[in-house]
Parts: C-alpha cells; sequence; structure tokens
C-alpha cells in the first residue's frame, strides 16, 4: 500500500480521509487541471479510474525551469484565444524573472489575482477585517511588472491610484532612490492616508529609515504586508519603529498566488486553503519537520499548476509554519545542520541594529557580513556570526551605505556559495 503523502492544508479541506485513494477535493481539482490544460495530459496521461495515492506520486512535478522550458502557451488548447483575450481585457498577463534568471510569462484570467488576495486576507486574523471592505494601501516593492494591466507608469500622483491602491514607487532599487525621490514617497504615504502598507522588507525598512528622518508619522496604518521577499527581524524592528502596526507574512509567487499567511516572526503561518493544496515533500532525512512544497492550485481557469514545486523551504511548528526560504538560500554546516536567516537574526546581539544586512560566503570557512546601519557594528557581530556558522569559520563585517538587489530586484539574506 502506498501511503498519503503529507499536506500542510488543514484535514478539514479533504473531508473524511481515504487510505489509499485521493480524497475528493484534490481528485476533482487534478481532473479539473487536465480539463482545462493540455500540458499535463501529455507530460502524465491519466486513468477515468478514482485515482490512488500510488498515481498521484507518479504525476511528474511541474519546476519553473519546465514553464520557462515549454512555455505559457503549452497550458493553453488554443492560444489564439488567449491573445483575443488579452486585448479585450479577459486575460492578464505578468512577466517575471524571479529566481529562474529567465523571462517567465504568467497567464491569469481577469479578477483572479484579486479574489485570490482577497482569500488571503480572510485567512488573516490580522488582514480579515479588510478583506471584504473598501480600504486604502500603498505598495513599494520591485517594479518587474510587464503586464497589459501593469500600474507602473510614470504617472503622477494620484494617477497611479489603482482600486484603493497607490503604488509609490516607479523603479527599482531604493538604495539608488534619491533623496528627493523619498520626499515624494513619503508625501504620497501622508496624502494616501492607507490602512495598509505592504512591500518587499528591505524596501520598507528603507521607507521606515525616511519617514524617521523626516520626523513622518502614518497612523492611519493598521496593518503591514511583508511579502516579495525574505524578511529579517532586523526589517521588521526598523519599520516597527515608524510604522508600529501589526506586521503579516504574506507568501507566495506571481504565478502560483498566496499560498501562507501568518503573523510576522511567529512560526505561526498556514496555508490559505480556498488558493492551493500544499504537498509537503521531505527533503533531508536528518530534518524530518523541513520540507519542500509542491503547490497544486485551486479554482484556476489560466495556467493552473500541478504539483509544482516553487523551490522554497518551509518548516513545521506546533504552531504553524515558518518559511525557511530559497533552497540556495540556505546554509548547512559541515555537520549537516541547517542554518537560515531566521537562525542569524537570533544570533545577532540586542545592540545591534541595521537596515538591511546580507551575509556572503566567500570560501569554506570564510563569510562576509555587509549590513547598511547608522552605527558601526560592535566586534561581538563577527563573533556571534563566526559561532554560528560553525567550528573555524572567520566573520568580517563591513558597514555599507548600498546592498545591491539581483538583478530580478530581490534581495537576499545568506548567500551561501553553491552546493
Amino acid at each position: 500500500m502506498i501511503s498519503a503523502p503529507q499536506f500542510a492544508n488543514s484535514p478539514a479541506v479533504f473531508g473524511a480521509p481515504t487510505p489509499d485513494r485521493l480524497p475528493g477535493p484534490l481528485e476533482q481539482e487534478i481532473r479539473r487541471i487536465y480539463a482545462r490544460s493540455p500540458l499535463y495530459g501529455r507530460r502524465f496521461p491519466l486513468h477515468p479510474d478514482a485515482l490512488q495515492w500510488s498515481c498521484y506520486r507518479e504525476i511528474p512535478a511541474l519546476s519553473k525551469q519546465d514553464i520557462v522550458k515549454e512555455g505559457h502557451q503549452a497550458f493553453f488548447t488554443d492560444y489564439a484565444e488567449i491573445e483575443r483575450g488579452l486585448q479585450d481585457k479577459r486575460f492578464e498577463y505578468e512577466s517575471t524573472s524571479g529566481t529562474t534568471q529567465g523571462p517567465m510569462t504568467v497567464i491569469m484570467e481577469q479578477g483572479w489575482w484579486d479574489a485570490q488576495t482577497t482569500r488571503a486576507y480572510r485567512a488573516s486574523p490580522i488582514l480579515s477585517e479588510f478583506a471584504d471592505r473598501p480600504h486604502r494601501k500603498c505598495v513599494l516593492a520591485p517594479v518587474g511588472c510587464s503586464s497589459n494591466l501593469c500600474p507602473y507608469e510614470d504617472h503622477p500622483f494620484p494617477h497611479r491610484y489603482f482600486n484603493g491602491t497607490v503604488y509609490l514607487n516607479l523603479s527599482s532599487d531604493p538604495f539608488a532612490f534619491p533623496e528627493a525621490e523619498w520626499d515624494r514617497i513619503v508625501r504620497e504615504l501622508q496624502a494616501t492616508k492607507p490602512d495598509i502598507i505592504e512591500g518587499e522588507p528591505v524596501y520598507l525598512s528603507l521607507l521606515a529609515r525616511a519617514a524617521l528622518k523626516r520626523a513622518v508619522s502614518v497612523p492611519s496604518i493598521r496593518a503591514v504586508i511583508l511579502t516579495y521577499g525574505k524578511a529579517s527581524r532586523q526589517h521588521g524592528r526598523r519599520i516597527a519603529e515608524a510604522f508600529p502596526a501589526p506586521q503579516v507574512d504574506l507568501y507566495g509567487s506571481t504565478e502560483a498566488g498566496y499560498l501562507f499567511v501568518g503573523e510576522a516572526f511567529k512560526d505561526d503561518s498556514r496555508v490559505i486553503d480556498d488558493n492551493a493544496f500544499i504537498e509537503l515533500v521531505p527533503w533531508r532525512a536528518e530534518l524530518p519537520d523541513v520540507f519542500q512544497i509542491h503547490v497544486t492550485t485551486r479554482g484556476r481557469e489560466a495556467m493552473p499548476l500541478l504539483r509544482y514545486h516553487t523551490g522554497d523551504i518551509v518548516q513545521k511548528f506546533p504552531s504553524g509554519f515558518r518559511i525557511l526560504g530559497r533552497e540556495g538560500g540556505i546554509y548547512f554546516r559541515p555537520d549537516g545542520s541547517l542554518v537560515s536567516p531566521t537562525d542569524v537574526d537570533a544570533v545577532l546581539p540586542a545592540d545591534f541594529a541595521c537596515w538591511h544586512y546580507s551575509l556572503v560566503q566567500t570560501a569554506a570557512d570564510r563569510w562576509d557580513f555587509h549590513y547598511v546601519a547608522e552605527h558601526t557594528a560592535p566586534a561581538t557581530v563577527g563573533a556571534a556570526l563566526a559561532g554560528l556558522l560553525g567550528a573555524g569559520v572567520r566573520v568580517n563585517a563591513f558597514r555599507k551605505r548600498v546592498i545591491a538587489p539581483a538583478a530580478s530586484g530581490k534581495f537576499a539574506l545568506l548567500k551561501p556559495l553553491g552546493r
């Protein structure tokens, strides 16, 4: 008998347990995905009988590289119909490089992104009050948009105000924003009086620096959403100094939508059950509570994803899940034990404060700790990090004015050498 895989979803989503065959909601979604997209039938034909777990495990996982290689057209029987839908706004598209470093086009049915965002808000005790009523939001994040509905245009405020949301920045890399640009962003933030601010953690940390420098407060803010990238506690603390509101960790991707939501730094993230089924795939035998994830989207019309390997790692706790980050952004000591950005945060001394950092491995036993801060780090920072990384490791700390993002506009907290 093939045992059922683990899922991160609430058991209630699947209904009554079925030892051998797939639960009804999962099988129904898989068959809908096969009906909507010819890609999956070409990869692995399904028989008409009730699906057993042995059959489910044979369905090949889909990777980002697969999508790039096959092309988004492979998801559709008649792509000419999709092109017509793009012209009359029945479909939307986003082009994203993400961490694949190759262009990936994502097709969405009109309204899907907003609908799945609403479901994500409903799943969060902090955001649920905003899910079904009008509210104001400001967004500060990488400008990677290439879409038929792209909000990032060089329009003056308030013409960048779309459905209650203001997109604050016109370009990526917040370290490159001149002071005049921060003046404009802070003024627009004050003028909007948002209920929510949402952004990539480094961007929001530097926004907090700009607001504090200008002695500006925005008392209307009732929630801060950290998304688009992995947040450190240093980011969270700096943001809270300027915007003292509850912080939410909202994890997802352009192609899959939002998948987990929880209070930031509380290890209580939960699956947004109405958006996806999330399979927990054992990663390493010595880490039984750490998993890769395979995502099967729910209710998606255009480009549904089945057993999609996101490349992210999660850790299970009694309180929920912690998103550890990208597979390539996790370090393993010589003894096989794991170091994630959360562990780095935990060993930084209490008297150390920065707007952003990046811990970069340069050799087997050498690391550089780059940080942007108002003051030079105490000597205890290097010693604490060296102790975390393993015996014989040396860490050099460098205070920087700028830490450049990757080509995608994203930042990395931990950069081990390629394994």
